[in-house]
């Protein structure tokens, strides 16, 4: 092996270590601070998910340039490997767009129950668990006309808290099974990096 041959492969096994581990340590710690509902946290993970995604691309560029040198391309496993590398990236940009959702959505709670009548609207749409649920509470005086109270001052409806953190959960629960399988699909690659059947 040449040592452009090696230069690139310590490079992209390089960019395996230093992209891959942490992404995945960033998806997994997503959920955990969706159910706490910090959004700063969950603003800085989704930017190093961003980033580590983009530069997670370069492994999959450096495999196919040492796969071209090494005239590997012949090999069935190479070929499952960098398909699923290509699900894994494409996972991962639908992991990035719920992040967005569950910040946008945990925003929108914080802002409604901060607002000037944040207080009587979460009396009446029920207080929000911390896992969540909501307590059902009874009809408010808006109930008769549209099916949903309102507060007048800002013509939100008054579950809007509850259901923006509903949406949070919601987008949680994606992200979790998501990033599970994007989990197992690069334990199966470095199995298959490994193996090499």
């Amino acid at each position: 092996m040449s040592f452009g041959d090696r230069l690139v492969l310590w490079l992209h096994v390089a960019f395996a270590i230093f992209t891959i581990g942490p992404l995945a340590l960033a998806i997994s710690s997503t959920p955990r601070y969706i159910r706490r509902r910090d959004v700063s946290i969950l603003r800085y993970l989704s930017r190093i998910t961003l980033m580590l995604t983009a530069a997670s691309l370069l492994v999959l560029v450096f495999g196919i340039v040492l796969g071209q040198l090494d005239h590997d391309f012949s090999h069935a496993w190479l070929s499952v490997a960098m398909t699923l590398f290509v699900v894994a990236i494409a996972l991962l940009v639908l992991i990035i767009r719920d992040q967005r959702r569950a910040i946008k959505a945990l925003t929108q709670a914080q802002t409604a129950a901060s607002g000037p009548a944040g207080g009587q609207l979460a009396d009446r749409a029920g207080a929000a668990a911390p896992d969540g649920s909501s307590a059902a509470s009874g009809r408010g005086p808006g109930d008769a006309q549209g099916g949903q109270a309102s507060d007048s001052g800002t013509g939100q409806p008054a579950g809007g808290p509850t259901i923006a953190v509903h949406t949070a959960m919601v987008e949680r629960g994606r992200i979790a099974a998501m990033g599970g399988v994007v989990n197992l699909i690069w334990l199966v690659i470095l199995v298959l990096m490994v193996w090499q059947p």
